[in-house]
């Protein structure tokens, strides 16, 4: 039964990532959205729970950003 459990919630889990804003967005979209936001030199792109994680610059600080599913940016401390 919880074999079946964990199954069906990661099988869930991968159907609401792929339908995700954020990861419907090829890296080049996601890369310009991140670019148009203000950030700079977008790198280390991760699929994460949380959403799309990268490494950006801005003001001359490095920066972790996380996309998330709605496709807002938004600065990880």
């Amino acid at each position: 039964m919880r074999t079946a459990m964990i199954g069906t919630a990661a099988m869930l889990t991968a159907i609401l990532g792929w339908l995700s804003p954020a990861q419907a967005l090829t890296q080049e979209e996601l890369i310009a959205k991140i670019q148009a936001a203000g950030y700079s030199q977008v790198s280390d792109i991760k699929s994460t729970p949380e959403g799309t994680t990268v490494k950006a610059m801005k003001s001359g600080k490095e920066v972790r950003l996380v996309v998330d599913s709605s496709g807002q940016i938004k600065e990880q401390n």
